[in-house]
């Protein structure tokens, strides 16, 4: 374990709610005191946002634009110098930070963060590594949404970067790896799915074979491989259950007799509970594995409390030093693309 203070930079501009929302998460991670913060972005935006004891903790990088929510990557590329996002992400490359975190488009995220930091040796794709709040604890999903084509050889590498995030960061001792399929039979799934089970099998990995959508949140495995398609298409639905689940459980509660009300207040502690565990804002951001820097997504439209867990989130990483350990784990003979 890296034992040097992590250096986080933040992309300030970047989501539906910057920069008030970044700058108040920060603020929040600053007080907490876990790593040293520089936030990137218009200073005379940031600068008034900076109050309280915790501001003095808090660098400013000056980047005069921002790269908008709906701008395509190669276009972000092009302006990528002049950018919070862009600039965040050089300052990881020129060794001045340790991981950038952005809520910001993650396309351009992703197109300038291979075109500055490159892939690691031997990984063609990176991947989104979403961490699943599941029932018995929690489980890493690759890919969420970086790759919505993908090769099988992909496929075994997103298994690979899992497995060593889920040791480092998680601390699973071996974790259990696994693909998502329509069948827990080695012989059910698509073409694509049945090849990368193959090259899973002979991958450094504790390789278990399938599992299937009902698996995902009793922890059937600690890290679910499956191409960036499928994998945005059931965190999103995974999200959307959470959050519509909790709005009928309230509704139900609030909108019944005396005797209902008062159950509900004396099971409102562990509902509360229940949430913590199934919202995205306990973990707060998705590292992007598989680049020669440490990077962190997090939702567009998140809080400030997400911003404080992504930043942690991006600490995590840098103390554990997940990029070296996929790139030790990573097989020598492996086909970049």
């Amino acid at each position: 374990m890296n034992n040097a203070r992590p250096r986080i930079v933040i992309d300030a501009m970047g989501g539906d709610h910057a920069p008030a929302e970044i700058v108040a998460g920060a603020l929040l991670a600053a007080g907490a005191d876990f790593a040293d913060l520089t936030l990137a972005g218009d200073e005379s935006q940031i600068k008034p946002l900076l109050r309280g004891s915790a501001a003095s903790r808090i660098a400013i990088l000056h980047a005069p634009k921002n790269v908008p929510m709906d701008m395509h990557a190669s276009q972000a590329l092009r302006i990528a110098g002049e950018t919070s996002l862009g600039v965040a992400v050089e300052a990881v490359k020129d060794g001045r930070a340790d991981a950038v975190v952005s809520a910001g488009n993650s396309a351009a995220f992703l197109g300038i963060a291979l075109v500055k930091l490159r892939p690691i040796a031997g990984i063609a794709r990176p991947a989104i590594a979403t961490v699943w709040p599941a029932l018995n604890g929690p489980m890493v999903l690759l890919d969420s949404g970086a790759n919505v084509d993908c090769r099988p050889e992909w496929l075994e590498q997103f298994g690979i970067m899992g497995s060593s995030y889920a040791k480092a960061v998680l601390k699973i001792a071996n974790p259990r790896v696994a693909i998502l399929s329509i069948g827990e039979e080695r012989s059910k799934g698509n073409a694509q799915v049945l090849e990368a089970a193959k090259l899973l099998e002979r991958a450094p990995i504790n390789f278990i074979g399938n599992v299937e959508g009902k698996d995902l949140f009793h922890n059937a495995a600690d890290v679910v491989v499956v191409d960036g398609f499928v994998g945005n298409v059931v965190l999103k639905m995974g999200e959307g259950l959470i959050g519509d689940l909790s709005k009928v459980i309230r509704e139900t509660i609030l909108g019944g007799n005396f005797v209902t009300k008062i159950g509900a207040a004396l099971v409102a502690p562990a509902l509360r509970g229940l949430r913590r565990k199934f919202d995205y804002e306990e973990y707060g951001g998705a590292p992007l594995l598989g680049l020669r820097g440490n990077c962190i997504v997090t939702h567009g439209r998140a809080s400030r409390n997400a911003i404080r867990g992504a930043i942690r989130v991006a600490a995590d990483e840098v103390r554990n030093d997940v990029v070296g350990k996929i790139s030790d784990l990573v097989a020598p003979d492996l086909t970049e693309a």
